[in-house]
């Protein structure tokens, strides 16, 4: 079972609707198949700080080689609001908690 806070806090984090049975299923059957990971012995096994430990990695040097086309820009923006980019376009609307809570009920 997911808890109610933890599928809002989703919902919110992915812009995911989870109110019908079939989202809540979905996430459920996500969780289990992660689950499986705990699984698995990593006794002795360090954990790494990046998966290319064995090889050097170059930075570039951050150079501006152009800029000043912030209205060329916005040209792209489906929608904006003075000199922002409005995303994500067509954001669900989330429900309140109480509808949350019918739908687990009946999952």
């Amino acid at each position: 079972k997911v808890a109610v806070e933890v599928l809002d806090h989703l919902e919110r984090l992915a812009l995911v609707d989870f109110r019908d049975t079939e989202g809540i299923e979905r996430l459920q059957n996500a969780i289990q198949f992660a689950d499986q990971l705990h699984e698995v012995n990593t006794d002795g096994v360090e954990p790494m700080d990046s998966v290319l430990e064995d090889r050097c990695l170059y930075l570039r040097e951050d150079d501006v080689t152009e800029g000043n086309c912030t209205k060329e820009l916005l040209k792209n923006a489906r929608e904006k609001v003075e000199e922002y980019f409005v995303a994500p376009p067509g954001n669900i609307p989330l429900p309140k908690l109480e509808e949350q809570e019918i739908v687990l009920q009946g999952s």
